[in-house]
């Protein structure tokens, strides 16, 4: 049996019968729904930790560390990183899909607790965290200047007017500040002096070390070092 014969012997239905079916495909590619790819949040808790002044590698080490060590025991983990910065370290801890999100930040809380006693001693305040969607981005960055005021009262507005008052806006989430100018401790050493008494600058920031905690250090300026 020749299955094309029927529509050999009869070309105008046949014709017909293509465009009618042309005009039904057109017809439902219209309707059909493209879906995006899912939305997925993943369970993310960011940890940031504040210590003004202190160095990138003894953030590193004195902060980021202790507290990747406890994280590192809790369920559910997938991903974890870090970053450290002057006198900043945060901490992304992803979760696993089927991980509740509640259950988890009681655990970063608790594991927090348990680094207490591995911390510098002489932070000003103790982690912090708040749960995150990585995909997000901030939606509106304002900018705050001044041609007369110095950069800490600027700021000192910024982190208790100005973003008092953005985060009591129906539907904000997060305000954040950044761009400050933190007090750190200065050490001017007169070079003159030193060689005097048969000292060099690296002696001052031995002595510094050795006096105080492993916490911010500030800097050494002079001559042929600042």
């Amino acid at each position: 049996m020749n299955i094309s014969a029927p529509f050999i012997v009869r070309p105008i239905a046949t014709a017909l019968l293509m465009v009618g079916l042309t005009i039904l495909g057109g017809v439902a590619y219209t309707q059909l729904r493209v879906a995006p790819l899912p939305q997925v949040d993943f369970p993310t808790i960011q940890v940031t930790t504040q210590f003004p002044g202190t160095s990138p590698e003894v953030m590193a080490s004195s902060v980021a560390a202790p507290l990747e060590r406890q994280f590192a025991q809790i369920s559910g983990i997938t991903q974890l990183t870090s970053s450290s910065g002057l006198g900043a370290t945060t901490i992304a801890i992803q979760f696993d899909l089927s991980r509740n999100i509640d259950a988890a930040a009681q655990d970063v809380q608790a594991a927090i607790d348990a680094a207490a006693g591995q911390l510098p001693k002489n932070m000003p305040a103790p982690p912090t965290y708040k749960k995150t969607n990585p995909a997000d981005a901030p939606v509106m960055i304002l900018a705050l200047t001044s041609r007369t005021l110095p950069l800490t009262v600027v700021q000192k507005y910024a982190d208790n007017i100005v973003a008092q008052q953005l985060s009591h806006i129906e539907g904000v989430a997060l305000v954040l500040t950044n761009g400050a100018l933190k007090p750190a401790v200065r050490i001017e050493a007169n070079p003159t002096a030193l060689a005097g008494r048969r000292l060099s600058l690296e002696d001052v920031r031995a002595a510094v070390t050795a006096a105080t905690l492993n916490g911010p250090k500030g800097t050494l300026t002079g001559p042929r070092q600042g």
